[in-house]
């Protein structure tokens, strides 16, 4: 019988909308991972790289209902030019899974490090009348030091 002090650690990298990203240990469950993304899981595979073929095994795992859902808004994909390709609702993590592994894992340290800046700070998106329009911001700033930056 399996129990969940036997299931295996992985290390994610955790977002919530509004907040900063963090790398968490998270057992390789189910439930578990139903219970950090508030339901049904999705995994999408949305990264590529021309000069990195692991980005293919980057998973970012979400709620399968969040925009049906409404969940306020957390990320951004954009693809290599910078355009956004989609829009993550409520919170998600990232691991990896290459093709051959039939279960999530932890990714190689220097992905990690890499997926971790890049999705570090949360994001507003606004829509303009030429688009939408994406800026990362610092929840540890207060507004006056966040007024400063721009």
């Amino acid at each position: 019988m399996t129990t969940k002090q036997n299931k295996e650690q992985i290390s994610v990298i955790f977002c919530r909308p509004g907040e900063v990203a963090e790398v968490v240990e998270i057992e390789n469950d189910l439930e578990l991972m139903q219970e950090l993304v508030d339901g049904l899981i999705e995994s999408y595979d949305p990264f590529y790289s021309e000069t990195d073929p692991r980005y293919e095994n980057v998973i970012l795992v979400c709620n399968e209902e969040g925009k049906i859902r409404q969940m306020p808004p957390s990320r951004v994909i954009v693809d290599e030019d910078g355009h956004v390709m989609d829009i993550i609702a409520g919170p998600f993590f990232l691991c990896y899974a290459p093709v051959e592994s039939e279960r999530f894992m932890s990714m190689p340290p220097d992905l990690e490090e890499e997926f971790r800046k890049k999705y570090e700070l949360p994001e507003k998106v606004f829509r303009t009348e030429r688009g939408l329009n994406v800026v990362k911001f610092d929840p540890r700033k207060t507004e006056a030091e966040r007024g400063c930056e721009r």
